[in-house]
């Protein structure tokens, strides 16, 4: 984790799947597996607040929902490059600095994929360790869906 002047900084976060590429490219892309994984424990998905645009140029949003509460967090972004399976760029709207996440992912052969998000442009408050840990635990909650698809 890194910061500039600005106080934008980058994150670097690898994870390996023990899933084929096509299935994590496919779980990362389909709105019908995104609502089982997409935000920390505590947060749901609603499918209907997601909208996936595979094409660039096109709309990634999705608005996860506070369980205890009800109150809702829009992600609104567009894609910028697509190349199925092998990387998933895209940028978040709302912020001036044009956070982008690039999402490289790597067959490993048997069935095991490395996935690398390489984010840029992220605000301080996205770099907070209570963020990362929000961030890790839907990574975590991806790895166990995951598990019930293999």
């Amino acid at each position: 984790m890194t910061a500039d002047e600005s106080g934008l900084g980058e994150l670097i976060v690898t994870r390996i799947y023990e899933a084929p590429r096509e299935l994590v490219w496919a779980c990362m892309t389909t709105p019908d597996h995104l609502t089982h994984f997409w935000g920390p424990p505590g947060m749901s998905t609603p499918i209907d607040g997601i909208v996936i645009e595979l094409r660039e140029g096109g709309r990634f949003e999705t608005v996860m929902v506070n369980d205890a509460t009800g109150e809702s967090y829009p992600t609104t972004g567009v894609y910028v490059e697509i190349d199925p399976p092998n990387t998933l760029v895209w940028a978040e709207k709302g912020f001036a600095e044009g956070m982008t996440s690039t999402s490289t992912f790597t067959d490993l052969g048997n069935g095991r994929t490395e996935v690398v998000i390489h984010q840029r442009n992220v605000p301080a408050a996205f770099r907070s360790p209570e963020a990362q840990q929000g961030f890790n635990a839907s990574l975590d909650r991806f790895t166990a869906y995951l598990a019930t698809l293999v």
